[in-house]
């Protein structure tokens, strides 16, 4: 059973073929929509703009995995497991959140003791 502990490993699994296939596959099976809006009542697609500082389509949704890959390895391309998501619920869903146009993760820091 593959590993998925170092952001390496990682790259390597998101990288190859079997991966790409498997996210186009699930895109397709939840008709380009995200999940999470979906459950929420909204409709989130993926709208093919393309980014021309990027030079290529704007990336609006995402292959998530449900239980995360890095604890659970053996469900890495289990559909099941898998969700069409759109940025903001996956960077939501990850503790990212958007100020000012960038993301930013929360200061763990923030509320801890000032001297």
């Amino acid at each position: 059973m593959p590993e998925y502990k170092t952001r390496e490993q990682k790259r390597k699994f998101y990288d190859g073929k079997e991966w790409k296939l498997k996210r186009k596959e699930i895109k397709a099976r939840d008709n380009y929509e995200c999940q999470e809006c979906k459950r929420q009542g909204k409709v989130s697609i993926d709208t093919n703009e393309y980014s021309k500082r990027a030079k290529r389509k704007k990336i609006q949704l995402v292959v998530d995995h449900i239980k995360e890959l890095e604890d659970y390895p053996e469900l890495a391309l289990e559909n099941d497991n898998l969700e069409t998501l759109c940025v903001n619920c996956h960077n939501k869903k990850h503790g990212r959140y958007f100020r000012n146009g960038f993301i930013r993760k929360e200061n763990k820091w923030a509320h801890d003791e000032k001297w």
